[in-house]
């Protein structure tokens, strides 16, 4: 069988303090899967975390550095993320240690959503939609 889903055009990135404990908590709580991983001990250089229904994010160790030209503060992240299982997936992130900004809710345009916030403090959404769809 062969992967027809598209290769992800737009990457998410996000910087953190403890980049090897946030991948670890983004594949454990909300079932991120860490494709390639770059760097040497505690620092990481560069990580793709691929979400398993299409998409994903990199992610590196912040850096003490006046001329990075990616100076993203950690924290400060916020990402909407589509899945089928909502429920299912805040169960998983609160037993990981995530902390629950919203409990799963039905929204007013027919979503299934959740929002948690990582050991760094990243906000993430988790739901049903799946945008609208483009016009021609």
């Amino acid at each position: 069988m062969t992967d027809t889903t598209p290769a992800p055009q737009v990457w998410p990135t996000l910087r953190a303090n403890d980049a090897r404990a946030l991948i670890r908590f983004l594949v454990d709580a909300f079932g991120f899967e860490e494709t390639v991983s770059y760097g040497e001990g505690d620092r990481v250089d560069h990580c793709q975390l691929s979400w398993p229904p299409g998409g994903g994010i990199m992610l590196g160790s912040v850096r003490d550095d006046p001329d990075d030209k990616w100076a993203l503060r950690p924290g400060t992240f916020g990402a909407y993320v589509v899945t089928d299982e909502p429920d299912a997936l805040h169960e998983r992130a609160a037993k990981a240690g995530a902390t629950i900004v919203k409990e799963p809710f039905d929204t007013d345009y027919g979503s299934r959503d959740f929002s948690a916030r990582d050991p760094e403090g990243n906000l993430w959404a988790f739901g049903t939609y799946r945008g609208e769809p483009r016009r021609s």
